[in-house]
């Protein structure tokens, strides 16, 4: 599993969602019992909505839980190959002039940054983890066509 990296800004900015989150949670719960107590609970809109407005928080907060947990704090390790945290910039198939420069990292990070973000998970992300410079790699694309890439440079991101 790759290690998620968080700025110092991008942590205490999800810390701070997940505590509201949680703070929240008495909330939703009092809206869904309001909501039971109108009636027939199958044809009470109001309260399937309540119910599954309170499932995605639950797993909202789930999921903030463990990416805080696992995640590292600070800039990601300079390297050598492309990794997670970092910068990258790829042509396309043999066309030097068809680049793009995003960011390969979590998609939690993408609110504290201008650059695209593509998931190591991704099968973009996937097929360059672990590159240099000048190395060619090729991926599937969601379409099914086989996509090539060469990257031109990476470098640790700086938040």
């Amino acid at each position: 599993m790759s290690t998620t990296w968080l700025s110092q800004d991008a942590y205490d900015r999800l810390q701070a969602e997940l505590d509201e989150l949680i703070a929240a949670r008495p909330v939703i719960a009092a809206e869904i019992n309001e909501r039971r107590e109108e009636g027939d609970l199958r044809e009470n809109g109001g309260y399937h909505a309540a119910r599954e407005e309170q499932a995605k928080q639950e797993h909202r907060i789930s999921y903030l839980k463990e990416l805080l947990r696992d995640a590292q704090v600070g800039e990601a390790p300079s390297a050598d190959k492309v990794s997670p945290g970092m910068v990258v910039t790829i042509y396309f198939d043999d066309d030097k002039d068809d680049t793009e420069t995003f960011l390969l990292g979590s998609r939690e990070i993408s609110a504290t940054t201008d650059y695209t973000v593509y998931s190591p998970e991704s099968a973009l992300g996937k097929s360059i983890l672990g590159a240099s410079g000048g190395q060619t790699c090729t991926y599937t694309a969601p379409s099914g066509a086989d996509i090539k890439v060469t990257v031109v440079k990476f470098e640790p991101f700086a938040g």
